[in-house]
């Protein structure tokens, strides 16, 4: 029987006679239908590929998918038999073996977000891919407990794959590694562990917005995966009545990644911050790590590229957390560091690594602070030097001491805006005339996220949005409005990556005079726009303008 002729024997009533003795007999009914055809297991799926439209995928086909344990996991195929795994080209494949189970398709309909193709093989096939597939997790699993007893150091590192939290009988344990699973594979930057009246919510931030994505109910298991994460962070988890902070690491996928944890109780309990550092994801992402990789418009560029170029002095970043400082601070480096200067750094911690960079981490259970660090440092013959933040002021004076004396410094510091820092330093301490001599500029930024390309339409802007931003004394013939309607891409929420938005002071000789002589706020926010800085608000509203962006998100951002 051809591919042809057994589509014509697939008839409604040969179908309704085979659901028939598959209920009978307690078996699938496409085992069934394939008994009763008589023919060979390929031309069996063509027929049926045929009679629904879909492609065929035979063995060789399915063993050249990637498998993408991520957007199903491995669980999940065994239960549903089916295959997950991306082709050459990038393209997601869900690979079945029953085209009559209407169930399979709504549940793949309600669970997969993301763009894909179906497509149909043999059930022995599918079997065959999926048990590669596990041979493959047993060996990973195999060679990270090989790296396990390969380190050196007190400090333990747990795996967490697939296989593990399948298999590990503790709920709580299996919660929490999913958890963190989740959160990397959505790429967060931080989870939230609310605790609540008999319950834990669960939410990540992603894109700088928090999401709840899961709830625990029972205060009893919301406490014992506050306390799992405690146990893992090392902190005391019979002290409940005064915040804690900790960090540990956990292995996913070969890479370590580090978890900052904060501990603060509450009415009901405790809640627990944890903020995630991929550091094998960083370090990949400063290799090509520019300024124009950032989104930055052309001006900023060459503004921050000038200040980064002087031999000496101090460039400041400034921004609330969250805003992508640290990022803006490497992707100078990476653009300034020619392998003819000695460049120094002193983090908490050390975010991405820098080839041919002596970078130390900050650790002040053993008493190195940035104020310490930063002394030993101008021992060490610097050219640049860059402190991940200023906090305190000691750390100020050295900082503007050592852009006096010859070196180059880049440091950020948690402030509003670019006016914000010189009160900032004030407070600390610092002569503002040192101040204002050490000072090239200071860059401050924040990160909007732009609206989704695969959803956003045309929309008219909202009355009282244009109202509260001023524009509605403007001509807007010319802007186009843009939003995104949500959609499997951006996950529903209309927006998909963030850019880097930044005003930038570059300081002048009149404006060094003004510093020194403490004059108004008001005073330096006009000499600043006869110099040209572009505050932010003006910016991000051109990126509204171009359809790039919402007054929504400008609002919620910079106000």
């Amino acid at each position: 029987m051809s591919s042809p002729e057994l589509v014509n024997w697939l008839s409604q009533a040969r179908i309704a006679e085979a659901r028939s003795q598959a209920l009978a007999q307690g078996c699938p009914l496409i085992a069934v239908l394939e008994d009763l055809s008589g023919v060979a297991p390929d031309l069996f799926v063509e027929g049926l590929g045929s009679l629904f439209r879909y492609p065929v995928k035979p063995m060789p086909a399915l063993s050249a998918l990637s498998a993408e344990f991520d957007v199903l996991s491995y669980p999940e195929c065994i239960q549903r038999g089916l295959a997950c795994g991306t082709d050459a080209e990038g393209q997601l494949w869900l690979v079945f073996a029953d085209p009559f189970d209407t169930e399979l398709e709504s549940w793949l309909a309600c669970r997969i977000a993301r763009p894909h193709r179906s497509a149909l093989a043999h059930r022995d096939d599918i079997v065959a891919f999926l048990a590669r597939q596990e041979e493959q997790l047993r060996a990973m699993h195999g060679l990270s407990h090989e790296q396990d007893g390969g380190t050196s150091g007190d400090e333990q590192i747990e795996d967490i794959t697939l296989a593990r939290i399948n298999d590990d009988e503790s709920q709580v344990v299996r919660l929490v590694n999913s958890t963190l699973y989740d959160a990397l594979k959505l790429q967060a930057s931080d989870i939230h562990l609310e605790c609540d009246a008999g319950c834990l919510y669960i939410k990540y931030r992603i894109d700088g917005v928090i999401v709840q994505v899961g709830q625990v109910n029972g205060q009893d298991l919301a406490e014992q995966v506050v306390s799992r994460v405690k146990v893992m962070a090392e902190l005391d988890i019979a002290e409940r009545r005064i915040p804690q902070d900790g960090r540990f690491k956990v292995r996913v996928k070969g890479r370590e990644v580090d978890f900052r944890v904060s501990v603060m109780p509450n009415i009901f309990g405790e809640d627990a911050v944890l903020r995630l550092l991929d550091r094998q994801a960083l370090t990949e992402a400063s290799q090509a790590l520019r300024l124009d990789s950032l989104g930055l418009d052309e001006t900023s560029i060459s503004q921050v590229r000038l200040l980064a170029s002087k031999p000496n002095g101090m460039l400041l970043v400034t921004g609330p957390t969250g805003s992508g400082k640290t990022t803006t601070l490497y992707a100078t480096l990476t653009e300034v560091h020619t392998g003819q200067d000695k460049i120094i750094t002193i983090e908490d911690p050390v975010e991405y690594r820098l080839p041919r960079v002596l970078q130390i981490p900050v650790n002040e259970k053993k008493g190195l602070t940035f104020a310490k660090g930063l002394r030993s440092i101008l021992r060490h013959d610097p050219d640049k030097i860059m402190v991940g933040e200023i906090r305190d002021e000691e750390t100020a004076q050295i900082a503007v001491q050592s852009a006096l004396t010859g070196h180059l410094v880049f440091t950020s510091v948690h402030a509003n805006n670019v006016f914000d820092v010189l009160g900032r330093f004030m407070h600390m301490g610092v002569d503002p005339y040192s101040f204002a001599a050490a000072l090239n500029g200071i860059v401050a930024q924040r990160l909007l996220r732009m609206s989704c390309a695969h959803c956003a339409i045309d929309v008219e802007p909202e009355q009282e949005l244009l109202h509260g931003l001023g524009l509605n004394q403007l001509d807007l013939r010319t802007w186009r409005f843009r939003a995104g309607q949500g959609c499997g891409v951006c996950r529903g929420t209309g927006y998909k990556g963030r850019r880097a938005v930044v005003e930038v002071l570059v300081m002048n000789d009149v404006l060094r005079e003004l510093i020194a002589s403490k004059v108004s706020v008001a005073r330096l926010k006009e000499e600043a726009r006869q110099s040209g800085m572009r505050p932010l608000r003006l910016q991000a509203l051109e990126w509204v303008s171009r359809g790039e962006t919402t007054l929504q998100e400008v609002m919620r951002v910079i106000g």
